[in-house]
């Protein structure tokens, strides 16, 4: 949190509920600490932040994940194609050689990027990165249109911009996982579960295309079926 500090006007932590000393750590930084008495997601802790800064009228967010997987030295660069090359959002996109993202994490990532394209017209960018900038008019219209409250929330910002027409850009940043406790949920099942509810906001927002797709899935398996049965 001290590293973010030269970049921002305000820092802001969101404890979900933690149970060590997150928020006395924090408030002892100079940081804002908004509490949530049990844990209930990291999609509701972002919107929690988000809507903390509706009501106090910044010009613009950065959010950016609390596991120091990211560099706050490139908040300028994320932050700059918002403030002066007029896009709504940039996205942190996790690339080069000083990203240490592990093999099974690019899998995933990949499987998640391409779902999350179904329902952003085709638009592939780093779908699960934490590290983002958003202008106050895309902060005030997304934050209320906002339903998941899990991991989910990283696609659905997508989606929702997508369907809001707001210009979105990626830019490159480095990331660690070395040495870095990311998660404490089983990957596999973490997965599972993001991508299931990724799929249901496109199958909400996109039910004719989700079913085309399911339909020529089990066509073709079909007709693999009768070829072998030939």
């Amino acid at each position: 949190m001290e590293k973010t500090k030269p970049y921002v006007d305000t820092v802001v932590v969101v404890d979900d509920g933690s149970t060590d000393q997150t928020a006395e750590i924090a408030t002892n930084a100079g940081a804002i600490v908004l509490s949530h008495e049990t844990n209930k997601g990291k999609g509701a802790a972002l919107k929690t932040g988000f809507q903390f800064a509706v009501e106090n009228k910044f010009d613009f967010v950065v959010t950016i994940d609390g596991d120091g997987q990211h560099n706050p030295d490139e908040i300028p660069a994320v932050l700059g194609k918002v403030m002066t090359n007029g896009y709504d959002i940039s996205i942190g996109f996790r690339v080069g050689h000083n990203t240490e993202m592990p093999t099974w994490r690019r899998i995933g990532k990949r499987v998640l990027d391409y779902t999350t394209s179904l329902g952003t017209g085709g638009f592939v960018t780093d779908s699960q990165c934490g590290f983002r900038a958003f202008n106050k008019r895309a902060v005030v219209t997304i934050t209320p249109k906002l339903r998941g409250s899990a991991f989910s929330i990283e696609s659905e910002q997508l989606i929702r911009a997508y369907e809001l027409g707001f210009k979105v850009v990626n830019t490159n940043i480095t990331c660690r996982y070395k040495n870095l406790q990311t998660s404490t949920k089983n990957p596999a099942s973490h997965g599972l579960s993001v991508l299931s509810s990724v799929l249901w906001i496109v199958a909400r927002q996109r039910a004719l295309l989700v079913m085309g797709v399911f339909f020529l899935f089990f066509l073709m398996i079909g007709l693999a079926m009768g070829i072998n049965k030939a």
